[in-house]
């Protein structure tokens, strides 16, 4: 990883990687803020406090019905993703797509940019 990589400019990468990504944000599990990329009139609070619930019900549902250890959540309505996983214990990554993106390469990218993350926070 480069020694000035920062989490603007990880997000920044991904959004150049994969044109079907509109949007993306790096919020704290409790819902506030880190990073983010969105797009205009998007309101940053909102969207990691929506994130911060997203991943609480998902991890009891999990919980609930036994299949281990949360790693994503995939929201997926008429217009596009919503992909939300974790990066490390203390962040979440939480992308916005457009409805024709290819969710394995989707996946990958937003692993790696997770694991990246995880390294600076």
């Amino acid at each position: 990883m480069d020694s000035i990589e920062t989490l603007d400019s990880i997000l920044r990468q991904l959004l150049s990687s994969i044109p079907e990504i509109k949007a993306a944000a790096i919020v704290s599990a409790e819902g506030l803020p880190i990073a983010s990329a969105l797009e205009a009139g998007i309101d940053e609070t909102r969207i990691a406090a929506m994130t911060a619930a997203i991943i609480s019900l998902g991890e009891r549902a999990a919980m609930e019905l036994n299949k281990g250890i949360l790693e994503h959540i995939l929201v997926r309505g008429t217009n596009g993703i919503l992909l939300v996983m974790y990066c490390g214990e203390n962040a979440v990554l939480t992308v916005s797509t457009t409805i024709d993106v290819k969710l394995g390469l989707i996946m990958l990218d937003c692993k790696r940019s997770a694991e990246k993350i995880a390294l600076l926070i």
